[in-house]
């Protein structure tokens, strides 16, 4: 059985400019992945690519059984690749309720009817379900963010470094509902930079250096490796 997300050869670029290059791995039905690298590593640049954001210079990319190599963000998503981007997105004046109610309707394709579990997973949402996302605090734009994704009831979910930027107190609290996601057998496809956040949510890693993957494996050998170290910091040669 072919895995739920493959990504083979990618080459992703800006006009001239190629940021990613030969980036291929495999995603299976309920694994998670990290992906582990400095800033300017490619990271983004590549997962942004997959869903459907930026075009690719090369490769190919297959999502349940699907081509989406040329597809558009939309049809991605429709097909159920929810992207949680670094940034939110999010519609500022819209309220936190008419955000999740947006997304929900994707979601009715795959049959989610109720928003009850996502504000039961974050409460702060259903607390401010009448505020507008323009006025929320970071961490709960960033759970807003979250949430929006689950509304569409994805079949697997990108999160591009959902705690950057977010006060050490909600952090824990992202965190521990992400914990809650991947119980829930979805697959999640983590950009991170924190090795440790990283080894809490994914089964397995692989590492970006100036575009190009230097390292592969479980997470567990990536919290412990000292080449993985070296290589994350940018220092040393390819791990063996």
């Amino acid at each position: 059985m072919p895995a739920l997300l493959e990504v083979s050869e990618l080459d992703v670029g800006y006009g001239r400019l190629q940021v990613v290059r030969g980036l291929s791995f495999d995603v299976e039905a309920g694994q998670s992945l990290a992906i582990l690298g400095a800033n300017g590593a490619g990271k983004t640049s590549a997962i942004e690519a997959v869903s459907g954001l930026l075009p690719k210079m090369g490769g190919a990319v297959h999502f349940a059984g699907h081509d989406i190599t040329r597809a558009p963000a939309s049809k991605v998503a429709e097909l159920g690749l929810a992207l949680v981007p670094q940034w939110r997105e999010l519609f500022p004046t819209f309220s936190v309720e008419e955000t999740l109610q947006a997304a929900l309707y994707a979601g009715r394709k795959r049959n989610r009817r109720s928003l009850d579990d996502i504000y039961e997973l974050f409460p702060r949402l259903h607390e401010r379900k009448r505020q507008v996302a323009g006025t929320l605090s970071g961490g709960e734009q960033q759970m807003l963010a979250i949430g929006r994704a689950l509304a569409t009831e994805p079949l697997m979910i990108l999160l591009d470094e959902p705690t950057a930027g977010l006060a050490v107190g909600i952090v824990s609290d992202v965190v521990s509902a992400l914990k809650k996601i991947r119980a829930r057998s979805i697959p999640i496809v983590l950009v991170e930079q924190n090795i440790e956040l990283a080894a809490a949510l994914a089964d397995d890693c692989l590492v970006l250096a100036t575009g190009e993957m230097v390292w592969q494996g479980s997470m567990t050998e990536a919290s412990t490796s000292e080449d993985v170290r070296k290589l994350y910091f940018g220092a040393g040669e390819k791990a063996k």
